[in-house]
């Protein structure tokens, strides 16, 4: 037997256990990831500077932003029509387009801005999302979105779909809630972290020249992954939904 003061010893090593160096801030007594906040904050400004600019003086015959601007709208509302249908696909447009924009934005901050530059006390500047917490977040906010579309749409007899078509399969349908959000977290981050790591020690290997073919493919990674994660979220919550 071990004695207890093992077990309490484990249990805190365990609580305070981390991947890399981070800058804190304390807010409102809860430690958070301050470089995270800052570069989320940044994409966020972004996001906005460029919706002002493509909303601004529109015209009948778009041109330059507001063009661009229509063109991602487009996009985004092709994802939903093709995930829920045209009976639920516009009051999800706003929530599947602020997941591909919010994901496409800070990945390709962290893919085309030289971030690393900029010096902090700990820790450094890189892409939001190859931080779990931030992914899990995102995950957790889907997770949210599906309940409440097929609560708001069926009510209580939402909860029907976890013995159906036996009952015997309820264990197995509560497991399917919980890997869900597991696999859209995960995923989104292995991506990123994986991609930065590579582009990180080829950079220090061969300077310049080889991680320019990595960081274009990066680029694509990023894309391709934020149209994975939105679209798996509207198939979420057209499961729900149906």
């Amino acid at each position: 037997m071990y004695p207890d003061n093992f077990y309490s010893s484990t249990f805190t090593f365990l609580a305070e256990a981390e991947v890399g160096k981070h800058f804190y801030w304390d807010i409102a007594g809860f430690l958070v990831h301050g470089q995270v906040l800052v570069v989320i904050w940044f994409v966020i400004a972004l996001l906005l500077i460029f919706s002002l600019l493509g909303a601004s003086n529109p015209e009948r015959i778009p041109h330059s932003w507001q063009n661009f601007m229509e063109a991602a709208l487009d996009f985004i509302t092709g994802i939903a029509k093709d995930q829920l249908g045209e009976s639920f696909y516009k009051e999800w447009i706003p929530f599947i387009g602020t997941l591909f924009l919010f994901i496409f934005g800070c990945n390709w901050a962290g893919a085309l801005i030289p971030w690393k530059l900029i010096k902090l006390p700990e820790g450094e500047l890189a892409a939001p999302t190859n931080d779990i917490n931030t992914t899990v977040a995102l995950a957790l906010l889907t997770s949210f979105a599906y309940f409440y579309g097929g609560l708001s749409k069926k009510g209580l007899g939402y909860f029907k779909r976890y013995v159906q078509p036996i009952p015997l399969l309820l264990p197995i349908n509560i497991l399917e809630d919980f890997t869900k959000p597991l696999s859209l977290s995960f995923r989104l981050f292995g991506n990123v972290l994986a991609d930065e790591l590579t582009i990180t020690v080829l950079t220090s290997l061969v300077p310049l020249v080889i991680p320019l073919p990595i960081m274009m493919l990066g680029i694509f990674a990023g894309s391709v992954q934020a149209l994975i994660f939105s679209t798996l979220a509207a198939a979420y919550i057209a499961e729900a939904i149906e």
